[in-house]
This record gives C-alpha cells, sequence and structure tokens, in this order.
C-alpha cells in the first residue's frame, strides 16, 4: 500500500535556510552579532550536502520559464542532481543543524516564524522525498506537490496531462518490477514443494504480472477460475473413497470461494489457486497414484 507523504518543517533544507537568513535579519536589526551567520557557513557551503541541496531548492523556486516543456525538463535535471546526494550525509547534517540552532535560540519561536512561500518548499520536499526514497508514495500527493513547482516557475496553472502521465508510467513501472520480483518468489516458493509448473500455473502468473494496473482483469480472471476448479473438484468427490480425504476435499472445496474475496488480488491468493491447480492435477491422476493427502496437506 502507497504511503502517505508527510512534510516536516524542521527538516526541509529550503525552510531552514529562510529561517536563518530571517534570523541573522533581526539580529541585524536589533543591533546584535547573529551567531545565525556562522551556522549558516558553517552548514551551507559548497562542500555540505546541505549547501548542495540548498542550490536545487533555489533552482526550483528562483528561475522562471514561460514554457511548461522547459520547466519539465529543469525539474527532470535537478531531480537527476538530488538522487546523486547522499540522504544518510543529509540527515546528520540536519541533525547537527537542528541541534546547534535549538542550542543558540529559542527553538519555539525560531520554528514559529512564518514562511510566505511554505506550500513551494514544501511541495518540493515531497518531490525531492517521493524520488530518493525507496518507499512508495501517494500518487495524487506526488502529482499535486509537482504541479505546484511547475506552476510557480512558469507562473500559470499547469494542465497536468504530461505530469500526470509521466508519474502513473513510474508508479506502474515500479509496480510491475514488484510483480516480477513476485513472480520469482511465487515461482521459488512453489517449486520448493513441487514439481515444475504446468501451463494453468504459468497463466495464472502471466495474468498477474502483466495486469499491473487493471485490477478489474485479475480479479475476473481468479474468479473465473475458481468456478472451474470448484466444478473439477466438485466432479471428483464421489470416486473419493476414503471417509477422512472426503472430508478434506469438501472443506477444500468450501474454501476456494475465498479466492473470490476483495477487489485487489493479493500473492498469497495467487500462490493457493496455483496449489488447487496442483490438487486437480493429482486428482486426475488418481488412478495412477493417489497423492491427495500430502498435497492438501501442502496448500494449508
Amino acid at each position: 500500500m502507497a504511503k502517505k507523504l508527510k512534510h516536516s518543517k524542521i527538516k526541509n533544507t529550503g525552510i531552514l535556510f529562510e529561517l536563518l537568513t530571517r534570523q541573522i535579519t533581526a539580529d541585524v536589526l536589533a543591533g546584535k552579532d547573529s551567531k545565525a551567520v556562522t551556522i549558516v557557513k558553517k552548514y551551507f557551503n559548497e562542500n555540505t550536502s546541505l549547501g548542495k541541496e540548498l542550490q536545487l531548492y533555489r533552482l526550483l523556486s528562483e528561475k522562471h520559464f514561460k514554457s511548461e516543456n522547459k520547466a519539465n525538463e529543469l525539474v527532470e535535471v535537478v531531480l537527476k542532481s538530488r538522487k546523486k546526494l547522499s540522504n544518510s550525509k543529509l540527515r546528520n547534517e540536519k541533525y547537527n543543524l537542528i541541534k546547534q540552532i535549538k542550542e543558540t535560540y529559542d527553538s519555539t519561536d525560531f520554528f514559529n516564524g512564518r514562511i510566505s512561500n511554505y506550500k513551494l518548499f514544501a511541495s518540493i520536499y515531497n518531490v525531492f522525498q517521493s524520488e530518493t526514497s525507496n518507499n512508495e508514495f501517494n500518487p495524487e500527493q506526488v502529482l499535486n506537490s509537482k504541479f505546484t513547482v511547475l506552476e510557480h516557475i512558469t507562473n500559470q496553472k499547469i494542465s497536468g496531462d504530461a505530469v500526470k502521465e509521466k508519474v502513473l508510467k513510474e508508479y506502474s513501472q515500479k509496480d510491475k518490477d514488484l510483480r516480477l520480483l513476485t513472480y520469482k518468489i511465487l515461482v521459488d516458493k512453489f517449486n520448493k514443494k513441487y514439481k515444475k509448473l504446468d501451463e494453468s500455473q504459468k497463466k495464472l502468473l502471466e495474468n498477474f504480472i502483466n495486469n499491473v494496473s487493471n485490477t478489474n482483469k485479475i480479479r475476473e480472471f481468479i474468479d473465473n477460475e475458481v468456478l472451474i476448479v470448484k466444478e473439477e473438484l466438485s466432479k471428483h468427490l464421489p470416486k473419493v473413497k476414503d471417509k477422512v480425504t472426503k472430508i478434506k476435499l469438501t472443506e477444500a472445496i468450501k474454501q476456494i470461494v475465498n479466492l473470490t474475496k476483495g477487489r485487489v488480488v493479493e500473492e498469497k491468493q495467487v500462490l493457493t489457486m496455483m496449489r488447487y491447480y496442483e490438487l486437480v492435477k493429482e486428482i486426475k491422476n488418481v488412478h495412477k497414484t493417489w497423492n491427495f493427502k500430502k498435497v492438501y496437506q501442502r496448500s494449508n
């Protein structure tokens, strides 16, 4: 499930710098030597990760283009540069920076300062977070943050079609990569207990992987297969002579309907469906070697 993007004011490089520069102004107007000057020089120079990230914030907040395409290109270039920065170094530098700010100023007064372009800085932070984290975030939030940045750069409302298409494509690819990984895990899990996949099992996995964004299609496929497998098992039920085995097979037929529950088909449902295929295969070979007990135990 996609995580919700959470903006943190005290972790936002653009906001931290803005608050420090305002503090410098306030100190100078009050006729005091500002300790914030030393803090800025220490943490926001060209050799620090914070200094490098600040330059990226400035590019997105200060550059302006009339062309939506140029604005998109700017965002892409900035994101490419942001990905090269070390998140662990940034975390360490921010931790030390915040610690020094709290030691130097009243943290409540300092961090409560109003920022006129707060929404822009928050949106840049969210875009950076979505692009550099291993987590999958809510696509709608990512879209809204990108729209805010692009609208600031172009000084106009963005239609959103190009950005929306790109973001959804990225999420679709991420989802497909996860499905491919899931495919490998499913096959590995299955082959540990059973032999090679048959055609029905291959078709099931193919549908699961290829229908990345079409949850209805894979759901319809599973629901249809459940009916087929249930009918096949019910047809062979009268042939079972062993009472215990017959009871277990009857229960298996009842339980298969659980695979039709839920809008989204989960990995465990796919794996269970594959085991039901195996059960059907074994029942069909009942006259050769009846191995139902063993297979059914594996399916639980």
